[in-house]
């Protein structure tokens, strides 16, 4: 449904934009991150047909951005990171004129309006100004406006920035209930919303990917432990030299002791590679050690994303830009 092939953009002496290539597939829910001047919202802009690009290749639905622009704009919704609404105007008023706007048939539009308040709850605050709405209904507005015209495809630039937690809650519900008629394409600060959210992620570092794959893909291609860190709670019954045995552990990269409650010890171990558990619980049992926790702490996205932008070598599944 997208299609990206050396995409470059330049403002000046500044590389926005470096030799992208990339493509989402019908269906699929992808996650655009990336650090702030990355070039995510410019790569959004120039998909939507806001922006021009200095070179390469851009089609939204078999549609050429560059040389079908109006075709290939009516397949997609667009929900820009500050949303522009006219707050004088109600919720149906609005949506209305955007869906005309939109090319939708005159006689369709109240079904069209009707659909898409539905869809994002907005029926009981259809006749409200939305001037008087919260910013989570604000949003919500902005969402139906993209969703107004029944694109394929939907481009939401940071859906949730600015929103309480109950409402991303919500407006993350949303989207992954859009993604058996939608394609979407979104960005977003919040990693752990997008791991949430998305099937597939794509990072952006410097105006070019750097990795491309499922959250999991990422963690196993990231250099970090699949296993985070460990915590241990171990007896101290047997007497000491639990510390010395673990840190002399094959597998283990450093043990902090976390302090001691009655006869228990606790630990947190960092694993260099993989996830030794097993070959601990054995080791543990072959002393004859009373064991009372062994449980890992999965490594975040935001240090799989951290270890990604750090590091100079791209990470990739299928697609590659260099």
């Amino acid at each position: 449904m997208i299609f990206v092939k050396g995409l470059t953009k330049s403002y000046g002496s500044t590389n926005a934009v470096r030799n992208l290539s990339f493509s989402v597939e019908r269906g699929e829910i992808v996650g655009f991150l990336g650090p702030n001047g990355a070039g995510k919202s410019t790569t959004m802009r120039i998909l939507c047909g806001y922006l021009p690009a200095d070179a390469g290749e851009v089609r939204i639905a078999g549609f050429d951005v560059f040389s079908q622009s109006i075709k290939a704009r009516s397949r997609i919704g667009y929900l820009p990171e500050n949303v522009p609404l006219y707050p004088e105007m109600r919720v149906v008023e609005y949506l209305s004129y955007r869906a005309s706007l939109k090319g939708v048939p005159s006689r369709r539009v109240p079904e069209k309006v009707d659909d898409a308040l539905e869809l994002c709850g907005l029926g009981h605050v259809r006749r409200q100004l939305i001037g008087t709405l919260s910013k989570g209904y604000r949003q919500r507005v902005g969402l139906a406006d993209a969703l107004v015209n029944e694109p394929d495809i939907l481009i939401l630039d940071e859906p949730t920035i600015g929103l309480d937690p109950n409402q991303i809650r919500e407006v993350r519900s949303l989207i992954k209930g859009l993604a058996a008629r939608h394609t979407i394409l979104l960005s977003s600060h919040i990693l752990s919303e997008v791991e949430m959210t998305c099937s597939r992620l794509m990072i952006l570092n410097k105006g070019r990917i750097v990795a491309t794959g499922t959250p999991a893909e990422l963690r196993e291609r990231s250099g970090i432990s699949l296993a985070g860190s460990i915590r241990l709670e171990i007896s101290t019954q047997h007497g000491s030299g639990h510390q010395k045995m673990l840190a002399q552990f094959p597998g283990i990269a450093s043990v902090t002791p976390l302090g001691t409650t009655g006869e228990w010890a606790s630990f947190e171990l960092l694993p260099e590679v993989g996830d030794p558990r097993a070959a601990l619980f054995e080791e543990i049992v072959r002393r004859g050690w009373k064991l009372r926790e062994l449980s890992a702490r999965e490594s975040t996205l935001e240090e799989v994303f951290t270890a990604i932008v750090g590091s100079s070598s791209p990470i990739s599944r299928k697609e590659n830009a260099s």
